[in-house]
């Protein structure tokens, strides 16, 4: 494996096969990313959701898939352009992958593309004593929103591994916002994830304040609050209150726990830690949300 990606790994403790698959997957995100920025994908999309929050801001947990939106609405924006550079990136540090478009199915703002790579070869090279299956894949899912609702604040974040570059993401009130949207809406009897749930905690540790502007924008789009009506925290809070009675606590914890090393903090959550923080919510008004 190329000597910075080896340097790469040691930062993880790889005790197991989990272990291994997770930090290889994250190393391949990272360098995913310094392939779109050469691309200049980053003139006109931002990174947002779990991953951005795992690589930029050091998030306790792994993410799987890399969620991006357009700064502005482009129903012809095509992913496509930026797959050779995300893949001739990967393949100047020793990853043997491919990235492929996904179809659409359904007509939809979300256009995707899956990385994907042969968890054997890679484990092979990093010298790892685990094994798997010939066939098993690391796959890393890429995904565009390309109907934003508009109000996020956009920010440029340096990051410094494989090398310094720039990224452009979401500031932290606007990734709040975004998170406790998807933590509401996600459609939980089919679709439980304990990780919004486990990332909501993580921004209340922080002190982040909520884009009030951006999660109305959200809730518009789908559907879920008036556009004439005001929206306040208090509001937020009741939607949040509403939400976590009518979730089983036992399957949002059996989501989050693979992609943490902390399990005893997830066997600690309660409903009444959830109501807890939902009360220490506060809009942002620096960012102007």
């Amino acid at each position: 494996m190329h000597e910075i990606v080896d340097q790469m790994l040691k930062k993880y403790d790889c005790t197991s096969l989990v272990d291994y698959e997770n930090a290889l997957k994250e190393i391949i995100q990272e360098i995913a990313l310094l392939g779109l920025w050469r691309a200049k994908f980053f003139e006109e999309a931002a990174f947002y959701g779990g991953t951005a929050l795992r690589i930029l801001h050091g998030l306790p947990r792994f993410s799987e898939h890399m969620d991006f939106s357009l700064i502005k609405p482009n129903i012809n924006f095509d992913l496509t352009k930026y797959e050779e550079s995300v893949r001739r990136e990967l393949m100047a540090y020793n990853f043997e992958v491919s990235v492929e478009k996904k179809n659409k199915q359904t007509l939809t703002s979300i256009d995707s593309a899956f990385i994907k790579a042969n968890t054997m070869i890679q484990l092979l090279k990093v010298n790892s004593k685990f094994k798997t299956h010939k066939d098993s894949l690391l796959k890393i899912k890429l995904e565009v929103d390309t109907n934003p609702p508009l109000g996020a604040n956009s920010i440029i974040k340096s990051h410094f591994t494989p090398i310094a570059f720039a990224v452009k993401t979401f500031d932290l009130p606007s990734l709040f916002a975004g998170k406790i949207a998807a933590a509401l809406y996600r459609p939980y009897r089919i679709n439980v994830k304990g990780r919004d749930w486990y990332d909501f905690l993580w921004y209340i540790s922080q002190g982040t304040a909520v884009n009030v502007n951006y999660f109305k924008a959200i809730s518009v789009q789908l559907n879920k609050w008036p556009q004439s009506k005001p929206i306040q925290i208090s509001d937020i809070v009741s939607l949040l209150e509403t939400r976590i009675a009518e979730i089983d606590l036992s399957k949002i914890q059996e989501d989050v726990m693979p992609f943490v090393k902390d399990k005893d903090s997830i066997k600690a959550w309660s409903k009444l830690l959830f109501i807890d923080s939902f009360h220490r919510l506060r809009a942002d008004t620096v960012g102007g949300g």
